[in-house]
């Protein structure tokens, strides 16, 4: 992301993609507003498509983290629990995360959020899975993988009943499709009990990422400008 000191030039980490309600909208079966209807970043443009910046590995410490925090700290609270549903689909677990504000600083915030995760109720759990979409890999990747993974994520789909959370931050490009075929593959041998508790694992961790991405855009001194909030929304 633009003027970020750890930010490194490569794909945005997979694991930063925005639940499905991202793409445009509110859920209505969520009963609160989308990003854009809540508007807490004073923006007025409509979601674009395109990719998160990669933040590279994160920390709680930092000028970066802690504007963004102290503008996180501040929003409304319909504005706080629009913005995190679009770090989680679960209701529950960002009226418990935005109701704790404000956060002392970003370990806080992550510590929250994981108390959160691990306390989903199974219906908190599928309403949250429910908002995710399958991961992309960068544009321009090889049209083999691409069937691949398509064909893995529609088979796994049928499965389990909800799309493939994994957390590849981290993971280079080069990496993405080997290691993301060979994980749907490795979890489609698990019973359904065991796959969902990897999958609250994985959507806990895609979380955390999410939520260093959505504190740094609220380092800009005015919000996300119009043109930056499309970065909010998915690749694709």
């Amino acid at each position: 992301m633009a003027g970020h000191p750890r930010h490194a030039t490569r794909s945005p980490p997979l694991s930063s993609h925005l639940p499905a309600q991202a793409r445009g909208g509110s859920d209505p079966s969520h009963g609160s507003p989308s990003l854009h209807d809540a508007d807490p970043f004073g923006d007025t443009g409509p979601f674009d498509g395109g990719p998160f910046g990669d933040t590279g590995p994160f920390d709680d410490t930092g000028p970066f983290n802690d504007a963004g925090l102290a503008r996180f700290n501040a929003l409304s609270p319909e504005a706080a629990h629009s913005a995190l549903l679009h770090c989680c689909g679960s209701r529950r677990w960002a009226q418990r995360v935005a109701a704790h504000r404000p956060y002392p600083d970003f370990g806080a915030l992550l510590a929250a959020a994981d108390e959160a995760s691990y306390d989903l109720s199974q219906a908190d759990l599928s309403e949250a899975l429910a908002c995710e979409f399958p991961p992309e890999l960068e544009h321009g990747a090889a049209y083999a993988a691409l069937l691949a993974l398509d064909a893995a994520h529609g088979e796994y789909e049928r499965t389990f009943g909800h799309a493939f959370v994994i957390c590849l931050d981290g993971t280079t490009p080069e990496e993405q499709a080997d290691q993301l075929l060979a994980a749907i593959r490795r979890r489609m041998e698990l019973e359904v009990d065991e796959e969902r508790a990897i999958s609250a694992d994985e959507l806990r961790r895609v979380a955390q990422v999410r939520l260093a991405d959505l504190t740094h855009w609220l380092t800009s001194a005015d919000g996300v400008s119009a043109a930056e909030f499309g970065l909010f929304a998915p690749v694709g």
